[in-house]
This record gives structure tokens, C-alpha cells and sequence, in this order.
């Protein structure tokens, strides 16, 4: 048993004169995490040793690491080997999303082990998080640091065994690759939602530009140390990388997440456009995250600066963002889902199936439910309602919450209520209604009481219920009134809730005498989402909406359907929450 009150810290003064101190209390040898800090210069290097005194030697050796101020050493006699490793990677997970501190410290590469008693030392790293806290080494609370986007897609995460696996499969093949001297390969990494994909994508840019940046740097697994030596050896001496992120939203809060990290910089987060308009020289890697939603020239709201692109890249008119990509680097790597393609204006799946089966292309798959506590399971049972293959009603234990309700302000009330005890809930709904209020400014619309979206009360035939769409279209989630929003496909997708409420609209319904879900394309409201697309495209793509928004969240999803027979069919396999009578 681990008892909170046997874990201590001890503080020393980071000076060579008083390293007796430590020896004194660690001449036993006991495997220790530490912090080595400045709170003045905002820097810090995190730890784990089982021989502390010969590690603050070498530190004290280490010319950035000696310009630091003080060492925080904490140790437990119950603590072994495993157990330091995993709380080193919990310190540095949390130190990062703090913010605090820019870590001195690479990614080094470590994967989830599992290890005698893991959750129940789990629970003291959470005390020592508290210890530190009242130390003043860190700043805030675990709670809200979990719902910051630097610790969602922090490079510093350790990888689930799945991500581990082609993380180092990539590496190997990218190693043979330079050494059979291919100059140009892509790599296809296909995941569905929740897998991880952009986790993985920035801890390999972060692993490649750490030993790029450090001669001395090794990874912490041998398979990634060996391969990444031979990589970056024979990559350009002038590394050139970007992220690639098609989607407005999710790239504004990649940029404020790189700008987070040591080593990376928002300028490396990139819109297809910046790629094609790059000037001269090819990058060595684009990793490009959210590939289904690279566009093709069609259903455009600008073709001008589509056209200029292909222009200046040469290529043919028709030419798609997939093809800048692939013109403008040497190596790319795919993070991919086919059923998160929601727009005719999104590069067909036929293309990247035929970018998959070139000699040329390496393809690799995500499997593992990250985001989601209902896990795979989840997921199928979404993807198996809205295929009409599902036949009897599932649930998920104390591990995931998933309602239907009966009045949408319940709903939409219920997620407030969530949002105020654990933050990071949010409204969702399908293209059902227009975007009245688009590029108004909030206090317009507030001053002039102006909607979007008009639900009828059936309880009170008066009192409609009225709601907006998001008010920005740039990292809306963390956005100040999101919470008050409604937010659409565009604004949300890429990322993580807690808790989120989907509203499912008029324009998708269920037709019971031949057990199939339909859509009418007069009611979805996405006017350049059904520009010349015939009904069976734009069936998927209404039907691909609802699957990413219902995968959303991590604890729980709750729905409100408008249409009754599709309502009627949901209430076969979600629990069902009657309105709630006042009074």
C-alpha cells in the first residue's frame, strides 16, 4: 500500500557547494524523479535517476542545465524503476500544459508500460502534483490542465503501445528509404477518430527536430535512438519540416500549442496554401494531419487563390492540395480517415486509395480508442446505429454516458451544467439551419437578439428555443462564449470534449418501412457542402458529420434529434431523458 504522507520532496539550491546535501540524503542509491528549475528564466529539465548524485554531476556539467537555480528531488521508498519512468513522463505531461516552464527536455520517445499497483501510484503522482503545487513549483490544478490544448497534444505524451509501434515502424522505413537513396516516399497513416493521429504526428516532428537540434540527444527506446541517428545524418543539414492542417480552427490552436513547446514555433504550422506558395526548395518532411480534408478545386468559396497556387506550382488547373503536397516535399506522412470526409470540396478517397497502393507509398494503421472511454465499442455501436446495423440497445457502464433527450434545451442545458463543474463541454448540430449571423460581431447580435437556429417548444407553443452558431471560426472551442454557441462540423473537428451535445437536424431522418437512414438535401442549409453533388455522395457526407460530432466526446455524448421517426428509431439504443417539467 502507498501512503501520501511517505512521498517527500527535497529543495537544494543548484550550486556545485551544495550537492553534499543531496549525497547526504541519497547515499542509499533510491530511484528519484527531480525538477531542475528557474523561475525567473521560465526554463526547467525533468528527470529520473537511481543515482542521483552522479546525475546532478553531469547536469552540473551541462552548460544550459548548470544556468538553472534550483533541484526539487522527490523520492518515496516504495517507488522502483518503473514507477519513476512513469512519473517522469506525468510531470513532464502536466509541466508542459502548465506553462510555467519551457522544458529543456526532449521527447524522448517512451511508450506505456504497465507495471504491479500502476493506478494506485497513479493516485500519489496526483499528490505529488498537489505537494508541488504547494511548493510553487507549478501553477494550477490537474483538472484544469487536462482540458488545455497543450496537454491534449503535447509531444511530451507517452504513446499507447499502437502509436508506439508505427511511430518506429515509420522510422525504420524512412532509415531504409535514405539508405536505398529514395528520395521521395509517402506514408499513409490511417486511424479513425480518436486513435491519436495528431499526437503521433507532432511527437514524431518533435522527436526528428530534437535530434536534428542536439548531437548529444538519444531517444529513451533503443529502436527509435538507432533509426533516428541514421535519419538524421542523412536528411539536409537545413532540416526543413511543417504540419499541415487544412482546417481554419484546429490550425490556429495547433499554432498557439506549438508556440508552447520548446523547439517548435507556429510557423511551422501550415496551411496547404503556404505549402504551394513556399517559393523555391522542397521541404525534407510534411506531416500532414486531418489529410481528408485537403481540398480538390471544386465547391470553392475562392478559386482566385486556388488558381494562383497551381499556378505557381505549374500543375494543371484541376490540380488538388493533395498534389501540392506531394510536389513541395521529399517524404510526407498522412494522418488519414476516410469517414471523416464531410465536403465535396474534400480530395476524393478514390485518389488517396490510388496514392496507397503505389509502389512508393508505405501505409500503416491506428486502432486504438484513445479520446473515447466507451472505446472501440463506442464507436462501432455509432457507426453501426447510423448504418441501421445495429439491433438491440448497448451501454457502457460507468465509463461513458450517453443520453437521448426529449426537449433540446435540456440538452443543451444539461452540457452547460457539465461545462461549469469540469469544463470543456460543448453544443454541436448538423448544417440544418443558415448561418444568419455570419461575420457579425457578437454584441450585435446579442443587442439585436438575433438566431440561427429555431427549435420549437412543444411545451410552451411561444417560448421557441433559439441559439446561435459559433461566432468565430478560429479555435472556436476555447473560444470566450463558445459555451453559449452552437458550434458546426468546421469548429469542432480534430478535437477533444469532455462532454458533447449534438443536435441532429431536419435534413437527416429514418424511414422505418425500409430501415434506412435518409437525407434531404432541400434541408441541409451547407450550400456549398451539396454544390453538385448527386444524393448518395451527400448522404455520406451528412451521415460522415454526425459520426465525427458524435465522436467527440470523451465521457459522454448527448443528443437531441429533431425529426420524430429518426427520434423514434434512436430511442432503441440510447437511454431516453423526458423533458423536465417545471414547477
Amino acid at each position: 500500500m502507498i501512503f501520501k504522507q511517505e512521498t517527500q520532496i527535497l529543495k537544494c539550491t543548484f550550486e556545485k557547494e551544495h550537492f553534499s546535501k543531496v549525497k547526504a540524503a541519497f547515499k542509499d542509491r533510491w530511484p528519484v524523479v527531480y525538477i531542475i528549475e528557474d523561475d525567473e528564466k521560465g526554463q526547467a529539465y525533468i528527470g529520473e535517476s537511481t543515482n542521483i548524485c552522479t546525475r546532478i554531476c553531469d547536469h552540473w556539467n551541462n552548460t544550459e542545465r548548470r544556468a538553472l537555480k534550483n533541484i526539487y528531488i522527490i523520492f518515496n521508498k516504495v517507488f522502483n524503476k518503473s514507477v519513476i519512468l512513469d512519473l517522469e513522463a506525468f510531470l513532464i505531461g502536466y509541466i508542459v500544459a502548465d506553462g510555467k516552464y519551457r522544458l529543456q527536455n526532449g521527447n524522448g520517445g517512451q511508450h506505456v508500460h504497465n507495471y504491479y499497483l500502476r493506478d494506485e501510484y497513479q493516485r500519489e503522482f496526483r499528490h505529488i502534483w498537489q505537494l508541488l503545487q504547494d511548493e510553487g513549483v507549478v501553477r494550477h490544478g490537474i483538472t484544469l490542465l487536462e482540458n488545455q490544448d497543450l496537454f491534449k497534444y503535447s509531444p511530451y505524451k507517452i504513446l499507447n503501445l499502437d502509436q508506439f509501434n508505427v511511430a518506429v515502424q515509420i522510422l525504420t522505413d524512412l532509415k531504409s528509404d535514405l539508405g536505398n537513396n529514395n528520395q521521395s516516399r509517402s506514408f499513409i497513416i490511417d486511424g479513425g477518430a480518436g486513435t491519436g493521429k495528431s499526437i503521433l504526428g507532432i511527437y514524431l516532428l518533435k522527436l526528428l527536430i530534437d535530434a536534428k537540434s542536439s548531437p548529444a540527444w538519444t531517444a529513451e527506446e533503443e529502436a527509435l535512438d538507432e533509426n533516428l541517428s541514421y535519419i538524421i545524418g542523412h536528411l539536409s543539414p537545413n532540416l526543413r519540416v511543417g504540419y499541415v492542417v487544412p482546417t481554419q480552427s484546429f490550425r490556429e490552436t495547433l499554432k498557439k500549442v506549438f508556440d508552447g513547446i520548446q523547439g517548435l514555433d507556429s510557423k511551422m504550422v501550415l496551411s496547404p496554401e503556404d505549402v504551394a506558395n513556399s517559393g523555391e526548395g522542397l521541404y525534407d518532411l510534411l506531416i500532414v494531419d486531418e489529410s481528408h480534408r485537403l481540398r480538390r478545386r471544386r465547391a470553392l468559396f475562392n478559386y482566385g487563390s486556388y488558381d494562383k497556387a497551381n499556378e505557381a506550382l505549374e500543375l494543371d488547373k484541376e490540380a488538388t492540395e493533395l498534389d501540392w503536397i506531394l510536389e513541395k516535399s521529399w517524404y510526407q506522412l498522412f494522418f488519414y480517415d476516410s469517414r471523416q470526409s464531410v465536403k465535396p470540396s474534400d480530395v476524393e478517397a478514390l485518389r488517396f486509395f490510388s496514392l496507397s497502393r503505389q509502389e512508393d507509398t508505405r501505409n500503416y494503421k491506428l486502432t486504438s480508442q484513445m479520446r473515447c472511454k466507451g472505446g472501440n465499442d463506442y464507436i462501432d455501436y455509432i457507426h453501426n446505429i447510423l448504418e441501421c446495423q445495429q439491433e438491440e440497445m448497448r451501454t457502457f457502464g460507468s465509463s461513458y454516458e450517453l443520453l437521448l433527450f426529449e426537449d433540446v434545451e435540456d440538452m443543451v442545458s444539461a452540457i452547460k451544467d457539465k461545462n461549469n463543474k469540469m469544463g470543456l463541454c460543448r453544443n454541436m448540430a448538423g448544417y440544418a439551419w443558415p448561418w444568419k449571423t455570419h461575420k457579425m460581431t457578437l454584441s450585435k447580435i446579442q443587442k439585436e437578439g438575433l438566431y440561427d437556429i429555431k427549435i420549437e417548444n412543444k411545451y410552451e407553443v411561444n417560448n421557441a428555443h433559439k441559439y446561435i452558431w459559433n461566432t468565430t471560426q478560429k479555435d472556436w472551442i476555447n473560444s470566450e462564449n463558445s459555451i453559449n454557441e452552437i458550434g458546426c462540423i468546421h469548429t469542432t473537428q480534430g478535437y477533444d470534449l469532455n462532454y458533447a451535445g449534438v443536435i441532429i437536424g431536419w435534413e437527416i431522418d429514418y424511414d422505418p418501412i425500409n430501415n434506412i437512414i435518409t437525407v434531404c438535401k432541400d434541408m441541409y442549409q451547407d450550400s456549398k457542402g451539396k454544390e453538385k453533388v448527386d444524393g448518395k455522395i451527400l448522404h455520406n457526407y451528412i451521415k460522415n458529420i454526425y459520426t465525427t460530432l458524435l465522436e467527440r466526446g470523451m465521457y459522454g455524448t448527448y443528443i437531441y434529434v429533431c425529426n420524430e421517426s429518426l427520434r423514434d428509431y434512436f430511442k432503441r439504443f440510447f437511454t431516453f431523458v423526458p423533458h423536465r417539467t417545471k414547477g
